[in-house]
């Protein structure tokens, strides 16, 4: 149905791509946040998925958490608060859910990402950004400070530039994305599904093995400090080592083939 709030998925070549459809503003509302959840939990156990690339349909990545939607649930004296409380506790599993994922997630922006459309950029492994796209946490604007969108955001760009976005609101383009380390690669909108097509091309035809036990290695360390950061990283590589891909992969490569992965 035109208009209906929904998650569009697709599988292909190792590749699922989720693509937010919530028209105009690809608004993160309740509805959308748990359909997305539950297309994430469900990639979680599939083996054919080595990739997954996540976008917004229209003009727009996303404005953020749907405000009509707030606004009417604020009225609410008597269960507002409990709406709020679960749409938070919502929105925070999700991202958490991108990081814990040991698939790989892109996110592919084309258009405006802001509050907590850039928040979920900024959870998300990797971002590649059309020229024209510009993000933000202007919920200060009306008198929202970004908290949650916040968390994401200084594990991204450095301290004072993220303190600057969410105290004036004020928007960044797409090239000081790229600069600040919120974005991977920006390139011309009609170049976007190809490139980001390449990369997510390129990261599913790795050792799935490897790649899902590296991102969970890479994410579990760093919040550690150097000596327990070492100590674990230095553990992901002898399970690494003892797996049969690494036997695989470094098999190929002294006989000068191609490698054949397992399912992973």
């Amino acid at each position: 149905m035109a208009g209906e709030a929904s998650i569009g998925a697709e599988l292909h070549g190792g590749i699922l791509r989720l693509t937010l459809q919530n028209p105009p503003a690809n608004a993160l509302s309740v509805k959308v946040m748990e359909a997305l959840q539950a297309q994430l939990d469900c990639a979680r156990g599939d083996e054919e998925v080595r990739v997954i690339v996540l976008s917004g349909s229209g003009k727009l990545f996303s404005a953020g958490h749907d405000l009509k939607e707030m606004t009417e649930r604020r009225s609410d004296a008597d269960r507002g608060k409990g709406f709020f409380e679960h749409t938070f506790s919502l929105c925070s599993r999700l991202m958490q859910s991108i990081i814990g994922n040991s698939t790989p997630v892109i996110a592919q922006v084309d258009g405006i990402a802001t509050a907590a459309g850039c928040q979920l950029v900024a959870s998300c492994d990797l971002a590649v950004a059309s020229e024209r796209s510009r993000f933000g946490v202007n919920g200060i604007d009306v008198g929202l400070f970004c908290a949650t969108p916040s968390v994401a955001l200084v594990r991204n760009l450095p301290l004072k530039r993220a303190m600057e976005m969410l105290l004036t609101g004020e928007m960044i383009d797409a090239a000081t994305a790229l600069e600040l380390g919120l974005v991977n690669r920006v390139v011309p909108r009609e170049a976007l599904d190809e490139t980001v097509g390449e990369l997510a091309a390129t990261i599913a035809g790795k050792s799935p093995f490897a790649v899902r036990l590296g991102k969970k290695a890479v994410y579990a360390q760093v919040g550690l400090n150097l000596a327990e950061a070492y100590e674990r990283a230095s553990q992901v590589m002898v399970e690494n080592m003892l797996a049969a891909d690494a036997e695989e992969g470094i098999g190929a490569f002294l006989e000068k083939r191609e490698p054949v992965w397992g399912a992973g």
